[in-house]
């Protein structure tokens, strides 16, 4: 078992519209040949909040009946994409600068969402300090590691630029909300892989003292390094595929990471 609990298609009903609409989407988009660069990972990226942001909304069951199949997991992930993929054919057609009203609408989207969040949890009282001390510990991370990879590896970071740094945030954030949301708040992790590597911590001496939160934020660092310095030649050869493979990975860590966070402030 290697799938987050949670984890299922949507009706067929739904599930048919929703990959019609990925191919059309998808099809446009390949059709129109957009420049590829870490200016639109970076432009995309409120919408990996929109969609993280969302899904915590339906597994907390706010959002109504009607589009609560399409914010699961994972169709969350496609709806997310043909809205966005929508503003950015409309950015490609109309705007000299694509990429502005991705991040503008994707701005806007997030923000709206969150602030919903927001208002419905505060109903029942919002949990601050933790998930503020995760971020900021998160970002910490996240710069120092780019920071030792640009002293080490500066071909690595000056090909995979931006999209680098965001996908060792990306999984910065991930880990360190894990850690906190089991050593200190109480929660559980979904994913079967996490969950082994923090039963591993469980076992060791440390587990009393230090929690088990620590394993898997050094294993997901390992990891997203590892990537990244990997990534850094196809980026080279390949900069369309490595950028939006390389934030393809970023958005995996950042997407769960901001759910968990968003998570822990509204369930307060």
């Amino acid at each position: 078992m290697v799938l987050p609990e949670g984890f299922a298609l949507p009706p067929l009903p739904y599930l048919v519209v929703l990959l019609a609409a990925v191919a059309l989407v998808a099809g446009a988009l390949a059709r129109s040949d957009p420049h590829v660069s870490d200016r639109i990972v970076l432009a995309l990226t409120p919408w990996v909040v929109v969609g993280s942001s969302l899904h915590a909304l339906f597994v907390l069951e706010w959002v109504p009946e009607a589009v609560a199949p399409l914010l699961g997991t994972p169709s969350v992930y496609l709806s997310t994409f043909v809205v966005a993929g929508l503003v950015w054919l409309a950015g490609i057609r109309t705007a000299a600068d694509p990429e502005r009203p991705v991040v503008v609408v994707g701005v806007l989207a997030a923000s709206a969402v969150v602030a919903y969040a927001i208002a419905r949890g505060s109903e029942t009282g919002l949990r601050l300090f933790w998930p503020l001390v995760g971020l900021v510990l998160a970002f910490l991370l996240a710069g120092a590691l780019w920071a030792a990879t640009r002293w080490t590896h500066p071909s690595v970071t000056a090909a995979t630029g931006a999209t680098g740094a965001l996908a060792l945030f990306g999984h910065s954030l991930d880990a360190v909300s894990t850690a906190v949301g089991v050593d200190l708040l109480g929660f559980g992790e979904r994913t079967p892989v996490s969950r082994a590597v923090l039963d591993v911590a469980a076992s060791l001496p440390t587990a009393e003292t230090f929690g088990v939160g620590w394993l898997f934020v050094l294993v997901k660092l390992v990891i997203a390094e590892a990537v990244v310095i990997l990534f850094a030649d196809f980026v080279r050869e390949d900069p369309r595929e490595g950028f939006l493979l390389l934030g393809a990975v970023a958005a995996v860590g950042l997407g769960p990471g901001a759910h968990n966070l968003l998570l822990f402030v509204v369930t307060g």
